[in-house]
């Protein structure tokens, strides 16, 4: 299927596809899918993407795809998020993710994040940070965490 066909697929007919199909659609074909489309893709859909098709989300197409389905992503599929997808995530998204997701982060994708996105990781998230994460937290970040005590002791 070429990306003009996989763009002109209906949402329903998106939400149809077997994990198989989606699990072999290039990241081409992922890129060309609209936010309604990706929308459509069930949580029982999205562990079949691969990393690289992942990797090829848009900045656009990210923030669309739903907490719950944010929530099924491996953490291999989190690992490759670019550092601009990282940012791009909404601080619902993040909150959704599970602390073994957070802790799959990358030192760059870390500093990547936004002061608001800072603010909304939780006390169990920064437990589970490696000594490099929490190192790789920036000065603004760690001013929008705000720290109680608690999250310091987590650290």
């Amino acid at each position: 299927m070429t990306t003009a066909q996989t763009a002109s697929l209906t949402t329903d007919q998106v939400a149809a596809l077997t994990t198989s199909q989606v699990s072999v659609l290039s990241s081409a074909q992922v890129k060309s899918l609209t936010t309604a489309q990706l929308v459509a893709l069930s949580t029982a859909q999205i562990p079949y993407l691969s990393t690289a098709s992942v990797a090829a989300l848009t900045t656009v197409q990210l923030p669309t795809i739903e907490t719950r389905d944010i929530a099924v992503l491996s953490t291999d599929q989190v690992s490759a998020l670019t550092t601009a997808q990282t940012a791009s995530l909404t601080t619902g998204q993040i909150v959704a993710l599970t602390t073994a997701q957070f802790a799959a982060l990358t030192t760059a994708q870390i500093a990547a994040l936004t002061t608001a996105q800072a603010d909304a990781i939780a006390t169990d998230d920064l437990a589970a940070l490696t000594t490099a994460q929490v190192a790789a937290l920036t000065t603004a970040q760690l001013s929008a965490i705000g720290l109680t005590t608690t999250q310091i002791n987590a650290l």
